[in-house]
């Protein structure tokens, strides 16, 4: 775990998302939670050495930023389209698959569905103690993503919006709004960005960020352009000599090639890059 400021602490080695929380007079505000249920327990012994859980907030609606909910107390917070997601999540399915991911994990009946109790549509402000919370709904890498900013301490936890030094996920982006999130997060007076995915760094990266999904966009606008069919678009354009794979994930690489360019041919066709 890493400390990025006095009170901000952020996990980035785990598999999935990069869960974080915020120490306040009051107690602790998190951000996501654990995907692996091992991880989600040893997270939580951590973080109550700190203090009680008093918000838990979701910034999107993928499985690895809400799976560990269950394991932690605090009032949920989220978009609203993430918490109507998240209720129709089959967790027979879920758990079904967390026996294979996370052997170790035994008690599979405590692994329960725990969706926001709170929400929100546009932005909405938190305050615990002498912290604000800003979340912002910025559309891109899912139509709910949230940014969580922290005004006092200059960090903003940016959800899935940022891959740090890693493969960017499009399955079900919106590259243009995308773009427009990352200028407003570029307006943000913050230091340091806590990515959905990939080590902390600074605002700089965003410029990194949507120097990538312009590529992209601009290779499969290429590929419509002179014709290509969606099996020719898949098989001739890749980023995979660009950044590498998330941890573990190595072998899912030429088939993310090809999720990303069948979302952005399709979005191609409906004028929608």
């Amino acid at each position: 775990m890493e400390q990025v400021t006095p009170h901000i602490f952020a996990e980035t080695q785990y598999r999935g998302c990069n869960p974080g929380f915020v120490v306040t007079s009051e107690g602790i505000v998190m951000v996501d939670t654990p995907q692996m249920p091992t991880d989600a327990l040893k997270y939580r012994e951590e973080i109550l050495k700190k203090g009680e859980v008093r918000y838990l907030i979701n910034t999107e609606p993928h499985g690895d930023h809400f799976m560990g909910n269950c394991f932690f107390g605090g009032i949920g917070v989220a978009h609203e389209e993430t918490r109507n997601r998240i209720v129709q999540t089959d967790m027979n399915a879920i758990k079904e698959r967390m026996s294979m991911m996370d052997p170790g994990f035994k008690d599979l009946d405590s692994f329960t569905l725990r969706p926001p109790s709170v929400t929100f549509t546009q932005s909405m402000k938190i305050y615990s103690g002498d912290h604000e919370f800003v979340l912002l709904h910025l559309p891109g890498h899912t139509f709910s993503e949230t940014a969580v900013f922290v005004p006092q301490e200059r960090v903003v936890f940016t959800g899935d919006n940022i891959f740090y030094n890693c493969q960017t996920f499009f399955q079900e982006a919106l590259p243009k709004e995308w773009l427009q999130s990352l200028k407003t997060l570029k307006a943000l007076e913050a230091d340091f960005i806590i990515p959905g995915h990939g080590e902390i760094c600074k605002m700089d990266y965003i410029d990194e960020q949507a120097a990538f999904i312009e590529d992209w966009i601009a290779a499969v606008k290429n590929a419509v352009e002179k014709g290509w069919s969606l099996e020719e678009a898949q098989e001739r354009i890749s980023f995979l000599d660009r950044y590498p794979m998330l941890s573990g994930m190595a072998d899912f690489g030429p088939q993310l090639q090809k999720t990303n360019v069948g979302r952005l041919y399709a979005l191609a066709f409906e004028n929608r890059l």
